[in-house]
């Protein structure tokens, strides 16, 4: 097998052998990479020649001789001797005699050679002449010029084409009327390949395995044995299931066998690889030679070696070493001072040639510091292009390098701030630590620097770090920054669900600030609280035109935009959004992008733009990953998602979404909240009410115990309500609704109040004829922003003129819901419209009752438990009628919703309806 595929060269060996047999002389030379059969060639050579009579003088040379004087020769007279020549034979030169040879006469040993052969036509085999010692390479040259056709000798000798002069050995010499020819030995061809492939392994391997296998190790015979053994002793089958661990394989036997090569190489290749290793990737070849202090002509003759041994590859006007294990091993071996020399020269040289500013930024980062004035500009450049290519872990270590540089504080701080923005997304945990040394910094930060390290951090959601931040700051501040770190520490207060007394005391915010920043977290503080809409409005106007939307402070303006939205001010809290979100993603805020991100993603859910939220919110988890933000704010992203899935018609992602985990920690948030109310949403449409309501009420709990009691930030109560309704408490779903309603009326905004009215009459069982009640919520949410509300008060209302037979009012409202459900016709809201068209569609007078090919597939206590759901009767009523638990009430019904491919009670009224009555279904 080591012979595969080598029929040309062993051809040219015997056809060498048949000369020398008749007494002629020629030299072949076999070279190509290591480990592509060279010495195995000269072995098989040598055999032949041994057994045709010849006789065969045998030498290798190694890296470890490469000082021993005639190493190589000596093997070659020892060899002689062994044939039946003494040390002190036709030469005239006992081995000492060889080895101690100092004058410029006649070489040693050479004569009795070309004699020995007049006797027996001799082969001289010299595997691995790269490593020829000089004394014994003058030796070999004297005899290829003494040979003529007709002398009885033939050389032949192997090389990798790695050598000191970095030329083969033979094409130093003059022109020879003797024969010589060089073979360049190629890899094997995949048909080789798979050879050796069927051979190691034991069986065929398939073509993709085949392909990767010739194309990873290059057909390097040595090394795809290597490879295949390693394989197959793992207990792999050469299948392409298992390229992976192929591919592990072959990277660590190619590195391992280049780095092998390294042994012996001259100390000016060595100098070369370096400088490769440190900028080969980045700088043209010129400048690395320069930076090894080559001269031309001797950096190319090196670089051709290299290249012909495999330990470097070129393109363009680069060139690099070739493998990583081989890049490891050579920095490795230096020394520490002296690899960071070699760094620093070659940023300089880079720097000097004009070099790109990422490239120099990147030798810059193994550097010490080097004091030149364009070294922090360069990296600050580079920083700003790997932002720019969302490169986030690469931008962090550009400017950690920077900050070691000598700086004026007020730099200093700046570039600190950045990378903690940076860091963010990289590296969260030390970009806090980074914003944290800069709070305490004290007095002799530059205004206004402590206030925007705690907004960065609180946009991530560390709302505990920012208010310690906030308070400590508060000790030693200037005036100038004291409101900015008030306001931020109340609206970090309010990102928490539970807060403990701060100490020192933090001054409270004035009912009516002064400052844009103050305004804008008090306009939030009254919104969530539902007190006083046209206080709310005033403020969050006033914080949006005090400050432009360059602000370095972020969070309070997004606050002020976030309490436009409570009070149906929803264009003017889009067009600020989108102002701010410019502004923030051109100073990579990552954080801060991700949170304008999220509140836009809800203010298009209550415009009913399911597609836009979705995008939003993919945009935002991209800015901030889940992995990169705080716990405290992580379920917002997720309960947004729930909620558009359940509006979408998407049930099994919303289920997936709300079984999903969460960070550690996360249930401390305000948002956590926000995730109940999601989960109570799923429970509600999968039919398990206990579940909805006790989802619903433990919502409404954390957030009253914050005091957050606006109806239009959470709609809670109406859930409980509903669940409390199907349940049969229908005491306290009434109690919940005029709840609700109470805190609607008292805030005032549309959208509220809409959906209030639009609840609390079924739930009361007051207001005369539901279809009035109806009515009212569609007027007053007709001017509301909120249209996905809007869009369902309407089809409450067709539903309700349909019970009452006004099927041309019904048609109606269901034309004005065309809007809302073609551009979505999966969503929950398409699928009620269109149940409410086939009853508005049904022919008039006595139908004979359907029923559904589905229904057959329930089982009959199913079938009673559906047709007693569906007639109105609550989870509890049915429980006591079918005298079995709650929970196998709703287990039943969860069975009934997938089988019949309806999504909740409502579709399932509207079933049992059509269906007409059945006396044998609830018997």
């Amino acid at each position: 097998m080591d012979l595969l595929e080598r029929g040309r060269e062993q051809a040219a060996l015997t056809s060498l052998l048949t000369s020398l047999g008749r007494r002629r002389a020629g030299i072949v030379t076999l070279t190509g990479r290591p480990g592509h059969a060279q010495n195995a060639l000269l072995r098989w050579a040598a055999r032949r020649a041994q057994g045709g009579g010849l006789g065969v003088l045998h030498a290798q040379a190694a890296p470890a001789e490469r000082e021993v004087r005639y190493g190589v020769i000596a093997q070659l007279m020892t060899s002689m001797a062994g044939q039946g020549q003494a040390d002190g034979g036709p030469a005239g030169c006992s081995l000492r005699e060889l080895m101690e040879h100092r004058q410029p006469g006649p070489l040693p040993g050479l004569d009795g050679t070309l004699h020995f052969a007049q006797t027996m036509p001799t082969l001289l085999v010299i595997e691995d002449t790269q490593w020829l010692d000089p004394a014994s390479l003058r030796w070999l040259h004297a005899l290829v010029r003494r040979l003529t056709p007709d002398t009885p000798v033939a050389v032949l000798a192997s090389g990798s084409g790695v050598s000191a002069k970095g030329r083969d050995w033979l094409s130093l010499l003059p022109a020879s009327p003797v024969p010589s020819k060089q073979l360049v030995l190629r890899g094997l061809t995949e048909h080789g390949v798979a050879t050796v492939v069927e051979t190691v392994c034991g069986t065929p391997g398939d073509q993709r395995f085949t392909a990767t296998a010739a194309a990873a190790t290059e057909g390097n015979p040595a090394v795809l044995r290597e490879v295949l053994r390693q394989f197959t002793d793992q207990g792999h089958e050469p299948v392409a299931a298992r390229l992976p661990e192929l591919r592990t394989i072959t990277a660590a036997v190619v590195g391992d066998h280049a780095t092998r090569s390294l042994n012996g190489l001259p100390a000016e290749a060595v100098a070369l690889l370096r400088a490769l290793a440190v900028c080969g990737e980045l700088l043209s070849f010129p400048l690395v030679r320069a930076l090894a202090g080559l001269r031309p002509v001797r950096g190319q003759e090196l670089h051709v070696m290299l290249e012909a041994a495999g330990l470097t590859v070129s393109g363009g006007t680069k060139t690099q070493v070739r493998h990583p294990a081989v890049k490891a091993r050579l920095l490795e071996d230096m020394a520490t001072e002296e690899r960071a020399q070699l760094y620093s020269r070659a940023a300089e040289l880079a720097h000097r040639a004009w070099a790109n500013d990422e490239d120099v930024a990147q030798i810059l980062l193994r550097t010490p510091p080097l004091g030149a004035p364009w070294v922090v500009s360069t990296l600050c450049e580079s920083f700003t292009a790997a932002l720019n290519a969302e490169d986030h872990g690469r931008a962090a270590a550009y400017l950690s390098r920077a900050l070691r540089e000598p700086l004026e504080p007020r730099e200093r701080a700046r570039l600190t701030l950045e990378l903690a923005a940076a860091e963010a997304m990289s590296a969260p945990l030390a970009g806090d630590r980074r914003l944290g040394e800069l709070v305490r910094g004290g007095s002799g930060a530059p205004e206004g620097l402590r206030a925007r390290a705690v907004d960065l951090g609180l946009a991530r959601g560390n709302s505990d770090w920012a208010r310690r931040a906030a308070a400590e700051a508060l000790c030693d501040v200037r005036p100038g920054e004291r409101d900015s770190l008030i306001a931020l520490f109340w609206l970090a207060d309010e990102s928490r669900d539970d807060t403990e007394p701060m100490v020192p005391e933090v001054p409270v915010l004035p009912g009516r600030p002064s400052t844009p920043v103050q305004s804008g977290v008090r306009a939030w503080q009254l919104a969530v609280r539902g007190e006083d809409l046209e206080t709310t409005r005033t403020l969050a106007r006033a914080a949006l035109a005090g400050d432009g939307p360059d602000t370095p402070l972020v969070l309070p303006r997004l606050a002020a935009c976030r309490a436009l939205i409570l009070t149906d001010d929803h264009e003017e809290a889009a067009a600020e959004l989108d102002a701010l979100l410019t502004v923030v993603r051109r100073d990579h805020r990552r954080a801060a992008t991700a949170r304008i991100l999220t509140a836009r993603a809800e203010l298009s859910l209550r415009a009913g733009r399911l597609d836009a939220v979705e995008r939003d919110l993919d945009a935002a988890e991209r800015a901030l990953p889940m992995s990169s933000r705080h716990p405290l704010i992580a379920p917002s992203l997720t309960a947004l998602r729930i909620s558009t899935a359940v509006e979408a018609g998407r049930q099994e992602c919303a289920r997936a979404l709300a079984a999903a985990p969460t960070p550690p920690g996360a249930e401390e948030g305000v948002a956590w909240s926000a995730l109940l109310f999601g989960r109570a949403r799923v429970a509600a449409v999968d039919g398990r009410w206990t579940d909805a309501m006790e989802l619903a009420k433990e919502s409404g709990r954390r957030l009253l115990r914050r005091q957050w009691n606006n109806p239009a930030l959470l709609c809670w109560r109406p859930q409980a309500a509903e669940a409390c309704y199907a349940l049969g408490d229908r005491e306290e779903a009434a109690r919940l609704s005029l709840e609700e309603l109470r805190l609607a009326r008292r805030w005032g905004s549309a959208s509220a109040l809409g959906l209030a009215e639009l609840w609390t009459a079924p739930m009361t069982g007051a207001g005369g004829r539901p279809v009035i009640a109806a009515r009212e919520a569609v007027r007053v949410l007709g001017d509301s922003p909120a249209r996905l509300t809007y869009a369902w008060a309407l089809a409450r209302l067709a539903s309700c003129e349909l019970e009452e037979g006004d099927c041309r009012a019904a048609a109606l409202s269901l034309a004005r819901l065309s809007a809302f459900t073609t551009p979505h016709p999966s969503s929950r809201l398409a699928t009620a419209v269109r149940g409410l068209t086939e009853r508005l569609e049904r022919p008039a007078g006595p139908v004979p009752p359907a029923l559904p090919r589905e229904w057959t597939t329930l089982s009959e206590a199913e079938q009673r438990t559906a047709t007693f759901a569906g007639r109105g009767h609550g989870n509890r009523e049915i429980a006591e009628l079918l005298s079995v638990s709650r929970r196998t009430v709703e287990l039943r019904l969860s069975n009934t919703y997938r089988k019949l491919r309806i999504t909740g009670r409502e579709e399932l009224c509207v079933l049992v309806r059509n269906m007409g009555e059945r006396p044998s279904d609830a018997s």
